[in-house]
Protein backbone atom coordinates (compact mmCIF):
# COMPACT_ATOMS: atom_id res chain seq x y z
CA UNK A 1 0.00 0.00 0.00
CA UNK A 2 1.59 3.75 -1.01
CA UNK A 3 2.56 5.85 2.06
CA UNK A 4 -0.03 8.06 4.01
CA UNK A 5 1.61 10.95 2.54
CA UNK A 6 1.37 9.54 -1.24
CA UNK A 7 -2.34 8.56 -0.57
CA UNK A 8 -2.86 12.00 0.92
CA UNK A 9 -1.49 14.07 -1.87
CA UNK A 10 -3.45 12.00 -4.26
CA UNK A 11 -6.93 13.14 -2.44
CA UNK A 12 -5.68 16.41 -2.07
CA UNK A 13 -5.32 16.31 -6.23
CA UNK A 14 -8.02 14.62 -6.79
CA UNK A 15 -10.38 16.82 -5.11
CA UNK A 16 -8.83 19.82 -6.47
CA UNK A 17 -9.43 18.80 -9.72
CA UNK A 18 -13.03 18.20 -8.99
CA UNK A 19 -14.02 21.32 -7.04
CA UNK A 20 -11.17 23.72 -9.56
CA UNK A 21 -13.02 22.69 -12.74
CA UNK A 22 -16.27 22.10 -11.19
CA UNK A 23 -16.50 25.86 -10.08
CA UNK A 24 -14.91 26.76 -13.74
CA UNK A 25 -17.88 25.06 -14.92
CA UNK A 26 -20.16 26.95 -12.67
CA UNK A 27 -18.38 30.44 -13.37
CA UNK A 28 -18.31 30.15 -17.28
CA UNK A 29 -21.88 29.80 -17.09
CA UNK A 30 -22.11 33.58 -15.92
CA UNK A 31 -19.34 34.46 -18.53
CA UNK A 32 -20.48 36.35 -22.05
CA UNK A 33 -20.76 34.04 -24.98
CA UNK A 34 -19.32 30.74 -22.88
CA UNK A 35 -22.82 29.70 -21.60
CA UNK A 36 -23.95 26.36 -21.77
CA UNK A 37 -25.72 25.61 -19.27
CA UNK A 38 -26.61 22.62 -16.51
CA UNK A 39 -25.80 20.22 -18.87
CA UNK A 40 -22.23 21.51 -19.77
CA UNK A 41 -21.88 22.02 -15.62
CA UNK A 42 -23.05 18.49 -15.06
CA UNK A 43 -20.79 16.97 -17.45
CA UNK A 44 -17.57 18.84 -16.62
CA UNK A 45 -18.72 17.56 -12.97
CA UNK A 46 -18.71 14.03 -14.49
CA UNK A 47 -15.98 13.69 -16.49
CA UNK A 48 -13.31 15.26 -14.24
CA UNK A 49 -14.32 13.26 -10.86
CA UNK A 50 -14.35 9.91 -13.64
CA UNK A 51 -10.76 10.76 -14.68
CA UNK A 52 -9.82 11.80 -11.20
CA UNK A 53 -11.25 8.76 -9.22
CA UNK A 54 -9.44 6.85 -12.33
CA UNK A 55 -6.46 8.43 -11.61
CA UNK A 56 -6.16 7.83 -7.45
CA UNK A 57 -7.84 5.09 -7.80
CA UNK A 58 -4.74 2.60 -7.39
CA UNK A 59 -2.89 4.68 -4.85
CA UNK A 60 -5.64 6.64 -2.39
CA UNK A 61 -8.47 4.74 -3.72
CA UNK A 62 -10.31 8.00 -5.19
CA UNK A 63 -12.77 8.87 -2.34
CA UNK A 64 -12.15 12.62 -3.17
CA UNK A 65 -15.08 13.14 -0.94
CA UNK A 66 -15.02 13.55 3.20
CA UNK A 67 -18.74 11.57 2.95
CA UNK A 68 -17.78 8.84 0.87
CA UNK A 69 -14.64 8.43 3.23
CA UNK A 70 -16.84 8.53 6.23
CA UNK A 71 -19.33 6.47 4.50
CA UNK A 72 -16.21 3.61 4.14
CA UNK A 73 -15.17 4.12 7.44
CA UNK A 74 -18.57 3.42 8.69
CA UNK A 75 -18.29 -0.18 6.96
CA UNK A 76 -14.80 -0.61 8.09
CA UNK A 77 -12.85 -0.22 4.51
CA UNK A 78 -10.91 2.38 6.02
CA UNK A 79 -8.98 3.02 9.41
CA UNK A 80 -10.21 5.98 11.60
CA UNK A 81 -6.47 7.71 11.49
CA UNK A 82 -6.43 7.17 7.49
CA UNK A 83 -10.23 8.16 7.01
CA UNK A 84 -8.95 11.64 9.68
CA UNK A 85 -6.07 12.47 7.37
CA UNK A 86 -7.88 11.71 3.71
CA UNK A 87 -10.94 14.26 4.87
CA UNK A 88 -8.06 17.00 5.93
CA UNK A 89 -6.36 16.95 2.24
CA UNK A 90 -9.67 16.69 0.52
CA UNK A 91 -11.17 19.97 2.09
CA UNK A 92 -7.39 21.37 1.66
CA UNK A 93 -7.68 20.50 -1.80
CA UNK A 94 -10.97 21.97 -1.86
CA UNK A 95 -9.77 25.35 -0.60
CA UNK A 96 -6.36 25.44 -2.72
CA UNK A 97 -8.93 24.77 -5.77
CA UNK A 98 -11.28 27.64 -5.06
CA UNK A 99 -8.28 29.94 -4.06
CA UNK A 100 -6.64 29.03 -7.77
CA UNK A 101 -10.24 29.78 -9.70
CA UNK A 102 -10.33 32.89 -7.85
CA UNK A 103 -7.03 33.85 -8.88
CA UNK A 104 -7.07 32.60 -12.51
CA UNK A 105 -10.97 33.34 -13.47
CA UNK A 106 -12.28 36.76 -14.12
CA UNK A 107 -13.22 38.35 -10.48
CA UNK A 108 -16.15 40.42 -11.38
CA UNK A 109 -17.54 36.93 -13.12
CA UNK A 110 -16.77 34.74 -10.36
CA UNK A 111 -17.74 36.46 -7.41
CA UNK A 112 -21.70 36.87 -9.22
CA UNK A 113 -21.87 33.31 -8.39
CA UNK A 114 -20.01 33.32 -4.98
CA UNK A 115 -16.99 31.14 -6.78
CA UNK A 116 -19.38 28.29 -7.29
CA UNK A 117 -20.67 27.60 -4.03
CA UNK A 118 -23.79 25.47 -3.76
CA UNK A 119 -26.72 27.12 -2.26
CA UNK A 120 -30.37 26.24 -1.94
CA UNK A 121 -33.08 27.25 -4.25
CA UNK A 122 -35.53 29.64 -2.49
CA UNK A 123 -37.65 27.05 -2.82
CA UNK A 124 -36.09 24.79 -1.12
CA UNK A 125 -36.13 24.70 2.61
CA UNK A 126 -32.72 23.70 4.87
CA UNK A 127 -34.43 20.54 6.12
CA UNK A 128 -35.87 19.02 2.14
CA UNK A 129 -31.97 20.33 1.01
CA UNK A 130 -30.70 17.94 3.44
CA UNK A 131 -32.72 15.24 2.55
CA UNK A 132 -32.26 15.73 -1.08
CA UNK A 133 -28.27 16.19 -0.73
CA UNK A 134 -29.00 12.69 1.17
CA UNK A 135 -30.97 10.97 -1.69
CA UNK A 136 -28.32 12.24 -4.10
CA UNK A 137 -25.32 11.22 -2.01
CA UNK A 138 -27.05 7.88 -1.89
CA UNK A 139 -27.18 7.42 -5.28
CA UNK A 140 -23.60 8.77 -5.36
CA UNK A 141 -22.33 6.24 -3.11
CA UNK A 142 -23.99 3.37 -4.45
CA UNK A 143 -21.94 3.85 -7.42
CA UNK A 144 -18.91 3.88 -5.31
CA UNK A 145 -20.16 0.02 -3.72
CA UNK A 146 -21.25 -1.07 -6.85
CA UNK A 147 -18.14 -0.32 -8.88
CA UNK A 148 -16.00 0.15 -6.99
CA UNK A 149 -15.30 -1.61 -3.79
CA UNK A 150 -17.42 -4.66 -4.92
CA UNK A 151 -14.16 -7.54 -5.51
CA UNK A 152 -16.25 -8.74 -8.72
CA UNK A 153 -17.35 -5.59 -10.35
CA UNK A 154 -16.43 -4.86 -13.94
CA UNK A 155 -13.05 -2.99 -13.63
CA UNK A 156 -14.11 0.17 -15.51
CA UNK A 157 -12.22 2.87 -13.19
CA UNK A 158 -14.28 5.92 -11.39
CA UNK A 159 -16.33 5.91 -15.08
CA UNK A 160 -19.16 4.64 -13.54
CA UNK A 161 -19.27 7.09 -10.01
CA UNK A 162 -18.54 9.81 -12.38
CA UNK A 163 -21.08 9.24 -14.78
CA UNK A 164 -23.64 8.77 -11.82
CA UNK A 165 -22.89 12.42 -11.41
CA UNK A 166 -24.44 13.85 -14.29
CA UNK A 167 -28.04 12.64 -13.64
CA UNK A 168 -27.52 13.66 -10.26
CA UNK A 169 -26.33 17.27 -11.09
CA UNK A 170 -28.98 17.50 -13.61
CA UNK A 171 -31.65 16.42 -11.26
CA UNK A 172 -30.79 18.08 -7.87
CA UNK A 173 -28.28 21.27 -9.55
CA UNK A 174 -31.33 23.62 -9.83
CA UNK A 175 -32.69 22.76 -6.60
CA UNK A 176 -29.53 22.44 -3.82
CA UNK A 177 -26.32 22.71 -6.71
CA UNK A 178 -25.97 18.83 -5.81
CA UNK A 179 -23.10 19.21 -4.04
CA UNK A 180 -22.96 15.78 -2.55
CA UNK A 181 -19.82 16.59 -1.31
CA UNK A 182 -18.38 18.41 2.17
CA UNK A 183 -15.36 19.30 0.09
CA UNK A 184 -17.25 20.57 -2.97
CA UNK A 185 -18.80 23.27 -0.75
CA UNK A 186 -16.80 24.20 2.21
CA UNK A 187 -14.02 25.16 -0.71
CA UNK A 188 -15.65 27.95 -2.38
CA UNK A 189 -17.17 28.80 0.59
CA UNK A 190 -14.18 29.27 2.46
CA UNK A 191 -12.96 31.66 -0.71
CA UNK A 192 -16.09 33.59 -1.17
CA UNK A 193 -17.36 33.82 2.52
CA UNK A 194 -20.57 32.55 1.45
CA UNK A 195 -21.52 30.24 4.28
CA UNK A 196 -25.36 30.34 3.98
CA UNK A 197 -26.59 26.95 4.18
CA UNK A 198 -23.28 25.13 4.79
CA UNK A 199 -24.76 22.29 6.93
CA UNK A 200 -26.67 21.07 4.47
CA UNK A 201 -23.77 20.02 2.45
CA UNK A 202 -22.76 18.64 5.17
CA UNK A 203 -25.38 16.51 7.36
CA UNK A 204 -27.14 15.63 4.05
CA UNK A 205 -24.28 13.68 2.15
CA UNK A 206 -23.08 12.62 5.03
CA UNK A 207 -26.09 10.59 5.82
CA UNK A 208 -27.06 9.78 2.71
CA UNK A 209 -23.26 8.30 2.19
CA UNK A 210 -23.46 6.01 5.50
CA UNK A 211 -26.82 4.52 4.46
CA UNK A 212 -25.86 3.26 1.15
CA UNK A 213 -22.40 1.90 2.79
CA UNK A 214 -24.00 0.14 4.97
CA UNK A 215 -27.47 -1.08 2.69
CA UNK A 216 -24.30 -2.60 -0.13
CA UNK A 217 -22.21 -3.91 3.01
CA UNK A 218 -25.03 -5.82 4.99
CA UNK A 219 -27.49 -6.25 2.05
CA UNK A 220 -26.29 -6.02 -1.60
CA UNK A 221 -22.24 -7.09 -0.69
CA UNK A 222 -23.32 -9.10 2.57
CA UNK A 223 -20.42 -11.80 1.52
CA UNK A 224 -17.41 -8.88 0.67
CA UNK A 225 -14.74 -8.82 3.09
CA UNK A 226 -11.80 -7.56 1.25
CA UNK A 227 -11.53 -3.62 1.91
CA UNK A 228 -10.98 -0.94 -0.75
Amino acid sequence: MPSIVRRALAEMYGTFALVFFGVGAVVMESFPNARGGLLAIALVHAFVLSVSISATMAISGGHLNPAVTLALLSVRRIGIVDALVYIGSQLAGGVLAAFAASKLLPAGVGDIVAWGTPMLNSQVTQSQGMVLEAVLTFFLVSAVMGTVAATDAPRIGGFGIGLSLFFLIMVGGPLTGAAMNPARAFGPATVSGVFSGQIVYWIGPIIGAIVAAQFWQRVLLKEETVPV
